[in-house]
């Protein structure tokens, strides 16, 4: 059985094409000539470099190499404008389905990984969780790609074998974000924007990678949405109390006000305004760390799936954290 990765130079392709190996899969990793792919290269059978822009070239590929499954991982998290992500995380996502579903192979499911950002938070009382029919409320433009890619599909793939997976922030070893907290923690400073409480959700990438497998290779009718995570909430600062009991390290908490925090926000944006990179701070992702609750109802997944997360933040954070010890980012 063969399984075509998009994304597999990236955090979770990484896992991912490992797991896939794992499973017995012929995994072939579509990659872009300038990708480091050292870390990857014992666990991919072949290494691909599509244009997935370009549907007939892709449908050419699919013909050849009749995969069972794909996997679309790939995306744009930042982009200069609007423009950019909606034709890589749209315009991709639409080539890779126009090919798989036109292509003369015995395709049997499409996994799309879209992000819970495409949803968007809930209020902090919110009576109920998120669930996959909750409404569209994307925060960032990153979010609003990912939904109106999913409405997309919905409109123009509504009848086909793709299942769409919306995980919450994903940590693990090799993860670059997140692992920015860790490093500020390393230096002594637990840090906060503003005082408002949150309730915080998480996905470790092991039990990530495990469930886009099975969403692969279980049978399902049509069209599906399952929304992941570890299947609990987090206060702000359990993450910090991990990282304590782990290393043993005083933390000195502090809270910034959210208004000087956009100051920073605003003039990073404006100082990034001619250049071909994007700040790490900008005043849509200031409106994303702030969110008041990332809860999120993982019920049909368990039912469909039979995804049973292995990892709670404490078990997977201590493993991650060990991680970056060990292979002296931390």
């Amino acid at each position: 059985m063969k399984i075509f990765i998009t994304g597999a130079s990236g955090f979770v392709g990484y896992h991912l094409v490992r797991a896939a190996k794992a499973l017995g899969l012929e995994v072939h990793a579509a990659v872009r000539p300038s990708s480091k792919i050292e870390d990857i290269r014992s666990f991919v059978d072949k290494f691909v470099y599509p244009d997935l822009g370009d549907t007939e070239s892709l449908k050419y590929l699919f013909d050849s190499e009749q995969y069972n499954y794909i996997i679309h991982a790939a995306a744009l998290t930042r982009a200069k404008n609007e423009e950019i992500m909606w034709d890589v995380n749209v315009g991709y996502t639409e080539s890779i389905l126009k090919a798989a579903f036109t292509a003369q192979f015995p395709l049997e499911r499409v996994c799309y990984v879209s992000s819970l950002a495409a949803l968007g938070p809930i209020g902090y009382d919110s009576s109920a969780w998120m669930h996959e029919a909750s409404p569209y409320r994307p925060l960032t433009v990153y979010g609003r790609s990912k939904s109106a890619t999913e409405l997309m599909i919905q409109e123009k793939f509504g009848e086909k074998a793709i299942s769409v997976f919306r995980p919450t922030a994903v940590y693990g070893p090799r993860e670059r974000d997140i692992f920015l907290v860790f490093e500020t923690m390393s230096r002594g400073l637990d840090l906060y924007i503003g005082n408002k409480p949150q309730k915080l959700s998480f996905v470790y990438v092991k039990d990530l990678v495990d469930v886009l497998l099975q969403g692969c290779v279980l049978p399902q009718e049509g069209l599906q949405f399952y929304n992941i995570t570890d299947g609990q909430v987090y206060s702000r600062y359990r993450m910090a109390e991990i990282f304590r009991e782990v290393f043993q390290k005083k933390l000195w908490r502090m809270h910034v006000p959210y208004g000087m925090v956009k100051v920073v926000a605003d003039v990073s944006q404006r100082l990034y305004r001619s250049s071909s990179k994007t700040p790490v701070l900008y005043p849509e992702r200031l409106k994303e760390l702030t969110a008041e609750n990332w809860g999120c109802d993982i019920s049909k997944a368990k039912e469909v799936l039979g995804f049973n997360p292995i990892y709670d933040l404490e078990k997977g954070l201590r493993e991650t954290l060990l991680w970056y010890k060990e292979n002296n980012w931390l």
